[in-house]
């Protein structure tokens, strides 16, 4: 991410008589939504930095605890299940226990030292049952996207990244078929109105176009570094060419009319005395922008979401989600202190007894309800 790392004299247009067109009213409006975006992605660059900071020092380190927890439960269970005065049914509870937190232990950490355990407690073979389970989702998938896998895909992910190229394929496919489609509605003849209509908004795309090229031809003019005769001089306005050259290539013509303020090659008056052809124009590039930040601001929420693992329904922002973190930490803190005492009542078996009645009132996923 790529924000603006100096607050620049606001541009606003304010007249005089404080009266405004509706141009100048929309070009007012659009840049306040335009600031404000770019102080909410600006916020989000800290708190994911801040996050990520925290959470490799204080979360990853009790989830490493909490899941050697939850390997020594599976061992010390599978002891237990053997210990005198339990009942069929409390024998049948401490399996049903195993099998789905060895099996997740498995599948997610890679704990094959598990594998003979969960075997024993589920009378069946892991590796049989998974060979299974990916053969049936290969299956799935197959009818699904119309194709015939390799017998060779040895995971779920090589499943997975072969049905990636397969939708590639069927994309390209469908895109081609809308290009032809394009190309044959393109060569039939088209009515005055549709032509006129092409026209204007060719028209319109050209004077935008010439909008964003015409501030930039100025800076251009004005910050050439090549002309500078002074060291010093010509090293300040290459780094302000490369700032330019990035807000041209983006089309980003707040921040090229935010350059000239700050080079002082314009003010906000003349801003002000703008015809309302061109604040059309203006205007027209700035809800663009609008669009394009509030993309980016939804691809930023989303990649933190995923990064983490944080839930899609859950409300979050920046100036918050250092306390949720803070918010696991102490849950998968408590958690692991519960876990810990756990362990050491388990050659109880009055203790054990009173576990498996809470456990029955409670899914499994209580026991694994950590961040990870």
């Amino acid at each position: 991410m790529t924000f603006l790392q100096t607050q620049i004299q606001s541009i606003n247009i304010v007249t005089g008589d404080g009266l405004l067109s509706k141009g100048q009213k929309s070009f007012n409006s659009q840049i306040k939504q335009i600031e404000k975006l770019r102080a909410q992605l600006a916020a989000w660059e800290t708190a994911v930095s801040a996050y990520q900071k925290k959470y490799a020092r204080e979360l990853l380190p009790l989830v490493e605890v909490a899941k050697d927890y939850q390997v020594r439960m599976v061992v010390g269970l599978d002891a237990a299940s053997t210990v005198k005065g339990l009942s069929k049914r409390e024998r049948q509870t401490i399996a049903e226990f195993i099998v789905e937190l060895s099996s997740m232990l498995i599948a997610e950490d890679g704990r094959d030292e598990l594998k003979a355990i969960y075997n024993k407690h589920s009378q069946s073979d892991y590796d049989k049952q998974q060979a299974a389970n990916l053969q049936g989702f290969k299956a799935v998938l197959e009818g699904v996207l119309g194709a015939n896998f390799a017998d060779d895909l040895a995971s779920t992910e090589d499943v997975m990244e072969r049905a990636k190229v397969r939708m590639a394929e069927i994309g390209a496919q469908h895109e081609a078929s809308l290009l032809a489609d394009e190309e044959r509605r393109a060569k039939r003849k088209k009515t005055k109105k549709q032509q006129e209509k092409e026209a204007q908004q060719e028209a319109a795309a050209a004077q935008i176009s010439q909008s964003i090229r015409e501030v930039y031809r100025k800076l251009a003019s004005a910050l050439h570094p090549d002309r500078e005769p002074d060291a010093a001089e010509r090293k300040r306005k290459t780094a302000l060419m490369q700032r330019v050259n990035q807000a041209y290539e983006k089309r980003n013509l707040l921040q090229l009319l935010e350059l000239q303020l700050e080079l002082e090659h314009i003010d906000n008056e003349t801003i002000a005395r703008l015809d309302e052809d061109k604040l059309r124009h203006y205007n027209a590039i700035l809800k663009e922008q609008i669009g394009e930040l509030k993309m980016e601001l939804i691809h930023v929420e989303g990649q933190f979401r995923a990064q983490f693992g944080i839930n899609p329904y859950a409300q979050v922002k920046p100036e918050t989600a250092l306390r949720g973190l803070n918010q696991d930490i102490i849950r998968v803190r408590q958690a692991n202190r519960e876990a810990e005492q756990d362990l050491l009542a388990l050659a109880d078996v009055k203790w054990l007894k009173a576990w498996l009645r809470s456990l029955r009132r409670r899914p499994v996923d209580d026991f694994n309800d950590f961040p990870f």
